[in-house]
């Protein structure tokens, strides 16, 4: 079984991606309470001196409440999913006999996050269940994936959310145009090759796309993109 420290939502996604074997862990019983009925969590502890030890814990609280953990033991292994918390940080606050960091994102759900794994072989295999995990060799690379897989749901919401606007724009109904653009990011899932070969077996001489892919540029959007990734792993080193 897994302990997981902390009832968030991104706590709560992995736990309904594990299927329920996790126990939880967190200040508030009636918050704990309800995360264990939405999960289906086998049981609750409150967070005030829990013993962690020779347990497997996932670290799932917000960066800022590292400080603030009263745990006592020493883990069997912690893995950590806060952004930005090295793991030369965490064990001047946790006992644990290996550490970890992680980093999925909110697709864990449903079984479908991407996740980047520093550390061992178990912490791989555990986020394999909720997913495809993939191995980093170093922490930058971490927080690099945190600004891409684990900002990156909200940023595809905002290319989503246009796209369906202009659908409306044009004339379509909310609600179809809503239905076409999430058949749209189902089908580029699918098709897993690079990005520019996609581009470029879409796009025809003097075509619709070109012209579409035009007016993208004259608005910067591509550079914006790349700005939003630079300033999300700029800011999980300020943490």
């Amino acid at each position: 079984m897994v302990t997981i420290i902390g009832n968030g939502k991104m706590a709560l996604a992995i736990a309904k991606g594990l299927n329920g074997e996790v126990e939880v862990v967190g200040r508030d019983e009636k918050k704990l309470q309800k995360f264990c009925t939405e999960s289906s969590a086998r049981k609750y502890h409150l967070l005030n001196n829990f013993d962690i030890t020779d347990k497997i814990i996932i670290l799932a609280t917000k960066p800022y409440a590292l400080d603030l953990l009263s745990l006592k033991g020493k883990a069997k292994e912690v893995i950590s999913i806060m952004a930005g918390k090295k793991i030369e940080e965490i064990k001047k606050h946790i006992k644990s006999e290996i550490y970890s960091r992680v980093m999925p994102n909110v697709g864990a759900i449903h079984q479908a996050s991407t996740t980047a794994v520093f550390g061992s072989e178990n912490a791989y295999e555990i986020f394999s269940k909720i997913g495809v995990a993939i191995k980093v060799s170093s922490e930058k690379e971490l927080d690099i994936s945190t600004a891409i897989a684990g900002s990156g749901p909200a940023f595809l919401a905002i290319v989503a959310e246009a796209i369906a606007d202009g659908g409306v724009l044009c004339g379509m109904n909310r609600e179809m145009s809503y239905e076409f653009t999430k058949g749209l990011f189902r089908s580029y899932a699918s098709l897993e090759d690079k990005p520019a070969n996609i581009k470029d077996s879409v796009i025809s001489p003097a075509g619709t796309t070109a012209s579409g892919i035009e007016k993208l540029e004259e608005n910067g959007v591509r550079n914006a993109f790349i700005k939003a990734i630079k300033g999300a792993y700029e800011k999980s080193q300020k943490i």
